[in-house]
């Protein structure tokens, strides 16, 4: 799902790219969050809570909460709402706060 038409932005959809999500080929457009383009790709699930595991999908879009971290080329807690997705990039589940290598 992609907003199509917007009364005051306009999108760039000239440039296609992919990316690894978990293993399985995302297409995303250059200029896309990571969030966005899961989103658009029909991933609803970004993560899960802390202490009850309870499902986290994409909430405030400006990097304030952590519901959308994620492990991005290795690095854990990156908040993928306000990082944009790049060719080639893998992007996985993070399980509780990380680790960090």
């Amino acid at each position: 799902m992609r907003i199509e038409k917007h009364p005051i932005l306009s999108f760039d959809r000239s440039s296609k790219i992919t990316f690894t999500y978990n293993g399985e080929e995302i297409e995303a457009y250059e200029g896309d969050t990571i969030a966005a383009a899961l989103h658009a790709a029909g991933v609803r699930v970004l993560g899960h809570s802390q202490e009850l595991h309870r499902p986290r999908g994409f909430y405030c879009a400006i990097g304030n909460c952590s519901s959308c971290m994620m492990v991005v080329d290795g690095v854990p807690n990156v908040k993928t709402c306000v990082t944009e997705v790049k060719q080639g990039m893998k992007v996985e589940t993070q399980v509780g706060k990380g680790v960090i290598k």
